[in-house]
């Protein structure tokens, strides 16, 4: 123990930030129990480290008292009189117990602490770090797959994908990388759980934005996305210099930019969508690829009724009504869709 503790104690101050006066008192406290464990001691005692040698005390601690009841934490006026005739009632006597062999003990309590105070100091500023970047982009390597759980390398730590968070039918591999979208970022007894999500509409967005200058420069803005994983995407853009195309700044030369999404998200369709303040036409373009006719809207419902050609009606509304959802969940605006020869009829009657 003695000065190599001190002086290892200091070390650690210097590197890791954790405070020498922090840890000694920890080791101490952990020593009480130590101690108990070893000796089989049930009296009340204090053990102190001395801040300038290293050398560990053990003192038994007793309360003065009239009447002794329990004389593991009790002594009489009469006895402590006979010790030093200045005791008084309710005073406390210690008497150092300190065993022999207890410098080993010490050792071994001290380095266990030592360690287990590393291991959460490195947690919390793994944890800091992490809960920062929250609904951020992190890319991993995929360490192990188990129970429908990919656990990704994040190199200090890892992260976890749950089954609900996964592209349906999308392959994991151990080994490949990935990007994902952080979720949630928890404290736990065995460290930071960073949560991350490959279906969340975030995740898009931040791939845009990192493959879109003009949107990490802030002249192209995403207004809305609206996702079903795996399958679809619309994402709405609007552009505050009016030079720039949002939807071909997101686009790209050739499609390249998109593209560059599209394969990372493994051949999701993504439908860039012109925002639009009229309701109209933001509802219009929202139903791309659909050609649209005819927007009606009832403000007071929030609803719209959109009037397509006939042989665009099934386009409009999209395999299953995707197309009609994702336009719908886009613009938070309720659409019924008709073609031109239904309008007609509900006319007519």
């Amino acid at each position: 123990m003695k000065n190599e503790l001190l002086e290892a104690l200091e070390q650690l101050e210097k590197e890791k930030g954790i405070s020498k006066e922090t840890l000694l008192e920890a080791i101490e406290a952990a020593l009480i129990t130590a101690y108990k464990k070893n000796f089989g001691s049930a009296q009340n005692v204090k053990i102190t480290i001395d801040r300038e040698n290293g050398d560990v005390h053990v003192y038994s601690r007793k309360q003065v008292v009239e009447n002794v009841e329990n004389e593991l934490f009790e002594i009489s006026l009469e006895d402590a009189k006979k010790i030093d005739p200045n005791y008084e009632i309710n005073d406390i006597i210690e008497k150092e117990v300190t065993p022999k062999n207890f410098g080993r003990i010490a050792a071994q309590t001290a380095k266990q602490v030592v360690v287990q105070r590393i291991r959460e100091a490195e947690r919390a500023v793994i944890y800091e770090e992490f809960v920062n970047r929250e609904s951020e982009i992190v890319t991993g390597t995929i360490q192990r797959i188990s129970k429908g759980i990919v656990y990704i390398n994040l190199g200090k730590t890892e992260a976890i994908l749950l089954p609900n968070e996964q592209i349906q039918n999308e392959v994991y591999t151990q080994g490949s990388r990935i990007k994902t979208y952080i979720v949630e970022v928890k404290k736990t007894t065995k460290g930071p759980q960073i949560l991350v999500s490959r279906t969340h509409p975030g995740l898009v967005k931040r791939l845009f934005e990192l493959e879109v200058p003009e949107i990490h420069d802030g002249i192209v803005e995403i207004k809305s996305i609206s996702r079903e994983a795996g399958s679809r995407t619309k994402i709405a853009v609007y552009s505050s210099d009016l030079d720039v195309d949002p939807v071909g700044a997101c686009v790209g030369q050739k499609g390249a930019r998109v593209q560059n999404i599209v394969d990372e998200l493994r051949g999701e369709k993504i439908d860039i969508i012109k925002w639009s303040e009229d309701p109209s036409e933001f509802i219009s373009n929202s139903l791309s690829p659909s050609k649209v006719e005819k927007v009606i809207i009832n403000e007071e419902e929030k609803s719209a009724l959109v009037i397509v050609p006939d042989y665009q009606l099934s386009l409009a509304i999209g395999k299953e009504g995707q197309n009609a959802r994702l336009a719908a969940k886009l613009t938070g605006w309720k659409i019924d869709i008709k073609s031109s020869s239904q309008f007609e009829e509900s006319l007519i009657e």
